[in-house]
């Protein structure tokens, strides 16, 4: 007997494929403590279990940012197309630790610090656990749709006499993550300190798997500053002298090649940002400062880099030996900006705003520009009447690649729209077009769905230019 075959209810297949879409949707939830990203146009807060903890998940199509209140304000972990960037200790997952003195509980993530460090004088933070650490943060959202931004407020320190707030931020059309945050003076008399956002960044081999060892092509970069204070363009606060891992580049990028060995490099780097680059999963993030030539920073530096790992003595006899302390084991990285200090008197505040951009990577890095990050510089070069460019960038906003075309006056000879770009996906350039008359340089844009220009991506001349 043939069976029948009925004809499909269209009520029924759309109220099981809502059902099936719904249950994905909670395993998928199950599985990563994230909730589903909201549709393109959009971006939300909500509540989340992250890890064992009550979090706020703050979320647009491109990332989601998980924050954990309690845990002193911590942003825990930033995805960005399903790539974890931020070290979370597998040890402390979940936990939370009423802030003890003499105590330091590494939950990992990105939070913010006093400057400078030490237990010299009360001008000096000691670096354990204490309200600023681990003190409980109160979280309020501020709003959500087209812009979400959410605010932490800190307990007030008798220790330090400061007290932080800070705010973080991304809209609903690019991965870009602002974040303002603000220090006031608590006390009846004037403090000096400097603010430092600390962001430890995941070395591990694997996410999944942090005890296999460390990811062996993980480095960042910052431009060293040609007129430095310090020896080498730089200041080994920790850690070795002779580093191997460390390099001021021909190019005058510091770079810094993650080894599983404990070191503080110092620089008074003055162009706004650092770069963390994932080699292996090929993902980067770009930290932005303003850097404020008129004001004293803590030790004169703007940016401190830590890699984590054992940490080298000599022992009682002068042999060098290596740390057995257990602090010693996870693989991270930070990355550190500071503020200048400020000098408050009682009731004053001071503000730090710094801005991150996660992107695609590659095999090389080339520096940032305006709107990313150059994997493969921009070249150019006519041949018959043919422009050929190729170049390979990650960039910073999703919209379209448009060349601008200069003659040897600098004068604009006319624009190209060359194609869509996506943060997600490296731009590989590889493209031949006839030229405007007269080209002689070219500078690559990216401008975003509303029509902003995000500047420049690589300029460079056209070799052969002179011959046509």
């Amino acid at each position: 007997m043939t069976p029948y075959l009925s004809a499909p209810n269209p009520t029924r297949s759309f109220t099981v494929v809502l059902l099936s879409l719904t249950i994905l949707s909670t395993l998928a939830f199950a599985e990563t403590g994230q909730a589903p990203a909201p549709p393109a146009g959009q971006c939300r807060v909500e509540a989340v279990e992250y890890k064992g903890w009550h979090a706020q998940q703050m979320s647009n199509q491109w990332v989601q940012l998980i924050v954990v209140p309690q845990n002193g304000g911590r942003l825990m972990q930033v995805i960005f197309n399903g790539h974890p960037y931020l070290f979370v200790n597998p040890e402390l997952a979940g936990k939370y630790f009423s802030p003890t003195p003499g105590k330091w509980f590494n939950y990992g993530g990105d939070k913010l610090w006093p400057l400078p460090e030490g237990n010299d004088d009360e001008k000096h933070w000691v670096g354990d656990s204490d309200v600023l650490d681990d003190g409980p943060f109160s979280f309020r959202k501020l709003s959500e749709g087209n812009q979400c931004e959410i605010e932490l407020t800190g307990p007030a320190d008798p220790q330090t006499g400061i007290q932080y707030q800070r705010t973080i931020s991304i809209g609903a059309d690019s991965p870009g993550i602002r974040f303002h945050a603000t220090m006031k003076n608590i006390t009846g008399h004037t403090i000096e300190w400097s603010m430092q956002s600390v962001s430890q960044y995941d070395t591990s081999n694997s996410s999944s798997a942090p005890s296999s060892g460390y990811n062996h092509n993980f480095w960042t970069f910052t431009p060293a500053n040609p007129s430095s204070s310090y020896l080498n363009r730089y200041h080994v606060r920790f850690g070795p002298a002779e580093n191997s891992s460390v390099n001021v580049r021909d190019d005058g990028l510091f770079s810094l090649h993650y080894v599983h060995m404990a070191a503080e490099l110092w620089l008074d780097s003055t162009d706004g940002w650092l770069a963390v680059v994932d080699g292996t999963g090929e993902y980067a993030m770009v930290e932005r400062f303003q850097y404020q030539e008129d004001k004293p920073y803590p030790g004169k530096a703007s940016v401190i880099f830590w890699t984590n790992g054992p940490e080298m003595h000599l022992n009682k006899n002068g042999e060098p030996t290596l740390s057995a302390d257990p602090d010693a084991s996870p693989t991270y990285l930070e990355a550190e900006l500071n503020s200048p200090l400020c000098r408050l008197r009682p009731g004053e505040t001071c503000d730090l705003d710094t801005e991150w951009f996660p992107t695609r990577a590659g095999n090389e890095f080339h520096g940032v520009r305006d709107s990313g990050i150059v994997i493969h510089p921009l070249q150019c070069s006519l041949l018959e009447g043919k422009l050929k460019m190729s170049g390979e960038f990650g960039v910073l906003w999703p919209g379209k690649l448009v060349a601008h075309f200069y003659n040897d006056h600098g004068s604009s000879v006319g624009t190209s729209t060359l194609s869509d770009v996506d943060p997600t996906r490296p731009l590989v350039l590889d493209h031949e077009i006839t030229p405007p008359q007269n080209t002689a340089r070219v500078s690559l844009h990216v401008e975003g769905r509303n029509g902003t220009d995000y500047g420049s991506l690589g300029e460079a001349p056209v070799s052969g230019a002179g011959n046509r």
